[in-house]
C-alpha cells in the first residue's frame, strides 16, 4: 500500500485532523506534538484519540508521524537548553503512548560552534538518559541539509548517534528529499547511488519515514527551502523515483510542502497518478 499524507494541524484535535486527511485523499498524516516554536502541549483529549484510533482502521490510514518541536536541541552549548529538550522529549514520549504505531521524528540539533564531535557525544548522552529499554514508537533521528552548525546532515553523523546509544532498538531515521538534495546526496541523478550509501551506513531497516519534498535550492547549497512537488530543483521525475524505489515504497512518506489542504489534495491526486 502507498502510504502518503501530509504535515496536518492539530488544532482542532486529531479525529478533525484524520478527517482533513481523508479529505484529501491521504492515508496518513504528521502532526507536530507541541508549538513547534515554544513548548507548550495541549492536554491530550482522550475521547479525540480514541474517535482518531477508529477512524484510522475504518479508513486504512497508514502509521502516523509525530514530529517534535523545533526548539528541542540536545546538544545545544547551554546546559539550560538541552535540560529543556530532555524535559519535552521525555514528555512527548509519554504522550505517544497514546498512538500506538505512530513514529516520532526529531532534529538530532546544532552544536552551536561546539563542532560536530562534540555535537554527537551531547545527543548519545541525552538518548542514553531518555530512551527506556522498551520502547513501542519508533524515534527517528531526522537527516537535515547541513546548514549552520546543523548536526545529522549527513549518514556518518546519524550512525555514530545511532550505535553510541545503548537502547537503539527502536531509534531510526526519517530522510528528507528536499535535505539530502541541499546536503548533497543526489537523488535527483544518482538515487540509487544514495540509497546504497544509506544502507551502508545507518541501514535501511533503520529507515522508517519520508518527508517529500521539492528544493527551492539547487544541489549541495545546504540550505532548507522547501518547494511544492515538481516545482523546485528535484522535479517531478525524482519524486516519481523516490516514491516508486522497491526500497522506499512501503514507508509513511509526508508532505511539507509550503500549502494549504487545497493545495497538498493537489499534489497528492498528482503523486498518486505517478505510482508504478
Amino acid at each position: 500500500m502507498f502510504i502518503l499524507g501530509c504535515h496536518l494541524s492539530i488544532s482542532k484535535g486529531f479525529y478533525q485532523a484524520g478527517l482533513n486527511a481523508v479529505s484529501i485523499g491521504a492515508n496518513t498524516f504528521q502532526f507536530f506534538t507541541r508549538n513547534p516554536r515554544g513548548g507548550k502541549a495541549k492536554e491530550i483529549d482522550t475521547e479525540d484519540v480514541k474517535q482518531l484510533q477508529e477512524l484510522m482502521i475504518e479508513k486504512q490510514l497508514g502509521p502516523l508521524v509525530a514530529h517534535g518541536a523545533y526548539t528541542m536541541n540536545l546538544c545545544s552549548d547551554k546546559p539550560a537548553t538541552r535540560e529543556f529538550a530532555k524535559m519535552i522529549f521525555k514528555d512527548d514520549l509519554e504522550r505517544l503512548k497514546h498512538f500506538p504505531g505512530t513514529r516520532y521524528v526529531f532534529h538530532p540539533g546544532s552544536h552551536v560552534g561546539q563542532g560536530t564531535e562534540r555535537g554527537v557525544e551531547l545527543i548519545i548522552e541525552a538518548l542514553n538518559e531518555l530512551l527506556p529499554e522498551h520502547l513501542d514508537n519508533w524515534v527517528l533521528l531526522e537527516g537535515m541539509s547541513g546548514k549552520g552548525s546543523e548536526v545529522g546532515g549527513t549518514m556518518e553523523e546519524l550512525k555514530a548517534i545511532i550505535e553510541g546509544v545503548k537502547h537503539s532498538d527502536h531509534l531510526g531515521i526519517c530522510l528528507d528529499s528536499c535535505h539530502l538534495y541541499a546536503a548533497g546526496y543526489d537523488v535527483v541523478n544518482d538515487l540509487e547511488g544514495v540509497i546504497t550509501q544509506v544502507d551502508n551506513t545507518v541501514g535501511l531497516h533503520k529507515l522508517k519515514a519520508f518527508h517529500l519534498n521539492d528544493s527551492m535550492t539547487d544541489f549541495g547549497s545546504n540550505k532548507d527551502r522547501h518547494a511544492v512537488i515538481g516545482e523546485g530543483s528535484l522535479g517531478l521525475k525524482a519524486i516519481e523515483n523516490i516514491i516508486n524505489h522497491p526500497a522506499l515504497k512501503h514507508l509513511p512518506f509526508n508532505l511539507e510542502t509550503p500549502n494549504e489542504l487545497d493545495g497538498y489534495k493537489e499534489e497528492i491526486k498528482t503523486l498518486k497518478a505517478l505510482i508504478r
